[in-house]
């Protein structure tokens, strides 16, 4: 066997988790499908070249066919039917885990990919408690003697594991000198260790899949599941998928990513971050047209945020899958009354505005928001598991709709500046320290908010935009002296030791990545590089 794991630091189950059986079908993924993968990053890469060059996007005219076809996906099984609330968060360490699957919710996004460092303790630590948690096995003793176990006296949510998406290495795992597709090891794991438990459970394997730009894509992850399923005696259909739409170009593909996966897939969800993270990506050399304002005043209102959203729900209830809402990243604080009112405040609008616009379900970012988020949809669906039903036959969204940024109202300011490089070093840091999952002002953030961040420092350096608050110019040298302060701030908040080790490091590199000519198509993509 041609695999090789290098490993420092081993995490606790490691000899559960990599045994030669499990990392021979990880190695088997990896031999049919790597290579088609490649092909796919590569034609990512040729058609962000062709939209520099003047092209645009638009609904494809070769899957015409697909889009005006009479076609639904698989049925959801009985513990997909109601997904009115989500949970999202990292699953590592356990003590999270625990607390996601005893939050209430009814689906527990199980993040192996944003909220997560791709440390190998931290891989390795989260398919571990996935495999227990599938045996109702996963507890955890905390340093000061507090147990956290599995609630017995109420449902658990349901686990849907997010791997990584198709651009991510694992460079632990070494097949024939070089690294593994991250996505197909994080998958790999989890199917092979878990996928009978699961069935058994009276649930499955499940999946969110992040960072598609293509229906291509997402075909290969049904070849995936296809092949998975008959190489280990699973039965075909087992596997159910839902396809985050946070990129652009999938916007103008929901049908095509649909069914290319319709045996296997679940629904679609709009990935708000990431969305607009790539709306700069694909069309950073389109000049002032995709500015977008200060990130706090990008509202989910704003009309070409509103024609996303709503193809979305009209896509997914054409075809019989659910489309789930996105992230509420507030998060209360209970030392502080005011600020938590507010937070509740925000995600109950963010959830009554999804809920009336005919989502079947939402994120949210922490246990004490289920709660809030579970009032909201009861609200609308009553008894109903979901609103499938609703059509949103009214909806009419065009590529102009997708690609008219200009809507987005607000300002960009020097406030909005510092924010950027401050919340993109301070998340950075923390990711190098190990953790995927960061609070910061009140706010979950995870590697989207730091991808937007620095996106948008490098887009207002090209553009020369001059603030309207201070009539400065946005150049190298203000966004140099401005991260300098931000980092000097931040200086302030940690211990001298953590500064040096972590902040220092992501200070660098948001600096570098923010005024780079060529702009790095991913933050963890250097990042990775950094950490063991």
């Amino acid at each position: 066997m041609a695999i090789e794991v290098t490993d420092s630091n081993p995490a606790e189950g490691a000899e559960t988790i990599l045994t030669p059986e499990a990392l021979a079908f990880v190695e088997e993924l990896h031999r049919r499908f790597a290579s088609t993968r490649n092909d796919l990053l590569a034609a990512r890469t040729a058609r962000r070249e062709a939209v520099a060059a003047g092209g645009s996007l638009d609904f494809l005219p070769e899957t015409a066919e697909i889009r005006e076809g009479d076609w639904k996906v698989a049925a959801a099984p009985p513990a997909l039917q109601d997904r009115r609330v989500e949970m999202t968060g990292p699953a590592s360490p356990a003590k999270m885990a625990i607390n996601a699957l005893n939050s209430g919710a009814k689906v527990w996004l199980a993040d192996l990919e944003d909220a997560s460092t791709p440390t190998w303790h931290n891989v390795v630590d989260a398919e571990y408690n996935l495999y227990r948690a599938a045996r109702g096995e996963l507890s955890f003793t905390s340093p000061e003697g507090k147990e956290y176990a599995l609630r017995t006296d109420a449902p658990l949510a349901v686990v849907v594991m997010r791997p990584r998406g198709w651009h991510l290495p694992e460079k632990h795992v070494l097949i024939d000198g070089e690294p593994a597709v991250g996505a197909l090891v994080d998958f790999g794991l989890h199917f092979f260790h878990n996928a009978k438990q699961l069935l058994e459970n009276g649930h499955g394997p499940y999946y969110y899949l992040p960072k598609m730009e293509s229906h291509l894509e997402a075909r290969l992850w049904n070849e995936v599941f296809v092949f998975a399923q008959d190489f280990l005696g699973v039965p075909q259909g087992s596997v159910r998928a839902t396809v985050l739409i946070e990129t652009i170009p999938a916007a103008f593909e929901m049908e095509e990513i649909l069914y290319e996966l319709r045996d296997h897939a679940s629904g679609l969800n709009a990935g708000r971050w990431d969305y607009l993270f790539s709306i700069i990506k694909i069309f950073r050399d389109a000049g002032k047209d995709f500015l977008l304002p200060d990130r706090a005043d990008v509202a989910m209102t704003a009309p070409f945020m509103r024609a996303y959203t709503e193809l979305l729900v009209k896509t997914c209830h054409r075809r019989g899958a659910f489309a789930m809402g996105g992230m509420a990243a507030f998060i209360p604080n209970r030392r502080e009354p005011e600020i938590t009112a507010k937070a509740f405040e925000k995600v109950t609008a963010d959830k009554t505005r999804e809920a009336n616009d005919g989502f079947d379900g939402s994120w949210v970012a922490h246990p004490d928001m289920v709660a809030t988020c579970r009032e909201v949809f009861d609200g609308i669906l009553g008894e109903k598991p979901n609103q499938v039903d609703r059509l949103r036959e009214d909806v009419s969204v065009t590529a102009k709709d997708l690609l008219n940024v200009t809507t987005a109202e607000g300002s960009i300011t020097e406030a909005g500046l510092r924010s950027n490089l401050y919340v993109a070093v301070a998340y950075t840091a923390v990711w190098l320290s190990g953790n995927g999952a960061v609070a910061i002002h009140n706010l979950m953030e995870d590697a989207a908010t730091a991808e937007i961040s620095r996106s948008q420092v490098w887009q207002q350096v090209r553009n020369g935009v001059v603030l309207e608050d201070t009539g400065e110019t946005v150049t190298e040298e203000l966004v140099t002296r401005i991260l300098a302060e931000e980092t000097e701030r931040l200086r302030g908040e940690v211990d001298e030791d953590k500064f040096n080790r972590f902040y220092a490091p992501a200070s660098e590199l948001i600096g570098r990545i923010s005024l780079d000519p060529d702009y790095p198509d991913f933050l963890t993509l250097p990042a990775y590089e950094l950490i063991d």
